[in-house]
């Protein structure tokens, strides 16, 4: 290995390789993601909803049989 020592003021290898990053993220709305976010919420609830008596009632059955089970 070389021992020579580098001069002030030149830079190094890695602020070198440093500087050749990509620059700094800013973040920023992203209007395109929450719209489709939205869109995939509405769908699921546009889905979900019409099984809720469904759900209601298979529950209300189940605590039922819970209830009658233990007497």
């Amino acid at each position: 290995m070389s021992s020579e020592a580098q001069p002030e003021g030149e830079p190094g290898a890695l602020t070198k390789a440093y500087g050749a990053l990509s620059p700094e993220y800013r973040p920023h709305p992203d209007a395109e993601m929450d719209a489709i976010g939205w869109s995939i919420f509405l769908a699921m609830l546009v889905l979900l909803v019409p099984l809720l008596p469904f759900l209601v009632l298979v529950w209300l059955v189940t605590k039922a049989m819970d209830a009658l089970a233990g007497r």
